[in-house]
């Protein structure tokens, strides 16, 4: 089996100008892929647009229907003081979603022994009524909840690596003792939530993992996601391992940076992996969060990559 990746024209029509998330984030990441030969030995996954019923896993239709006719209106503009909205960027948002979708049931069905999507906008801020933090749907989360229902999978695992704290995804399964939540980033930061004592509420407590870090050295942090992922996580047995996969705790980010070099991400990848190797036979999909570098992100996603190609 491969490993498969997602990446469609329309993920770069969601146009941002010179917003930091931008569409050179992709544009550079693929050209680097297809220059060191990696793009070739991946397995291509068509995406679709989601589905509203599908985006509802995670969102009010209210909310869908505003961001719908926020860009059939008024072409585009800011959703909130950071998002930013063109006019392609309702339809960008239901295929970044619905690309990880593809991706999920992919391996899901054995077609694929793991997978990256390589979507924009990202989505890990967005909570189930509004737009925030760049992200307008919560692909990962809407993610989690296809493979509850499509697929009868139970207990989801999701690893945010990205250096902001995913407040969105974590407030859609606060209380969800099924899908365990850990995060790694940097703290005290945007979005001002992730504190180590957020563990959950109700059934959910207890699956909610938040690795708080400030400037911390390399080692520590590896150190601290290695005993998670060999503890906790593996403790709670998922059947499929998500990773948000954000790139911004690389040293030379310029919105943020936490320490962290190139080869981490491929460390952190290999603990990933070999997390769903001993829990649910590899299964794992990753999707692309933060990383705002457009030098760096390339090479961070390459070494994200060959380490997925090393189980394909």
């Amino acid at each position: 089996m491969a490993t498969g990746v997602v990446f469609e024209e329309i993920y770069l029509q969601h146009e941002t100008g010179g917003h930091p998330e931008n569409k050179l984030r992709l544009i550079n990441t693929v050209s680097h892929l297809k220059e060191t030969g990696l793009w070739d030995r991946l397995t291509k996954i068509p995406a679709r647009a989601a589905t509203i019923e599908e985006i509802q896993y995670n969102h009010d239709l209210g909310y869908i229907e505003q961001i719908r006719e926020f860009v059939e209106n008024q072409g585009g503009g800011f959703l909130d003081m950071d998002t930013i909205a063109s006019p392609k960027s309702y339809e960008a948002a239901l295929w970044a979603a619905g690309g990880l979708l593809e991706a999920c049931d992919a391996v899901t069905k054995g077609e694929l022994a793991n997978a990256a999507a390589l979507v924009r906008p990202p989505g890990h801020h967005a909570i189930n009524n509004r737009s925030m933090g760049f992200c307008i749907f919560n692909n990962i989360a809407i993610a989690a909840r296809h493979l509850q229902k499509k697929h009868g999978l139970n207990k989801i695992m999701i690893i945010d690596w990205d250096v902001h704290h995913g407040n969105g995804t974590q407030d859609s399964f606060y209380a969800d003792p099924d899908v365990f939540y850990c995060s790694t980033h940097r703290y005290p930061f945007y979005p001002g939530s992730g504190a180590e004592s957020e563990t959950g509420s109700g059934e959910g407590k207890g699956a909610t993992l938040n690795l708080p870090f400030s400037h911390t050295n390399r080692e520590v942090f590896l150190a601290e996601f290695k005993e998670a992922a060999e503890g906790p996580l593996t403790d709670f047995a998922p059947e499929f391992v998500l990773v948000s996969a954000g790139y911004d705790a690389y040293k030379n980010d310029p919105i943020a940076g936490l320490g962290l070099e190139i080869e981490d991400y491929a460390a952190l990848t290999r603990e990933c992996v070999d997390l769903a190797n001993r829990t649910c036979g590899g299964k794992l999909v990753s999707t692309l969060e933060g990383g705002y570098n457009l030098e760096a992100i390339p090479r961070c996603i390459e070494a994200h990559f060959n380490e997925l190609m090393k189980e394909g």
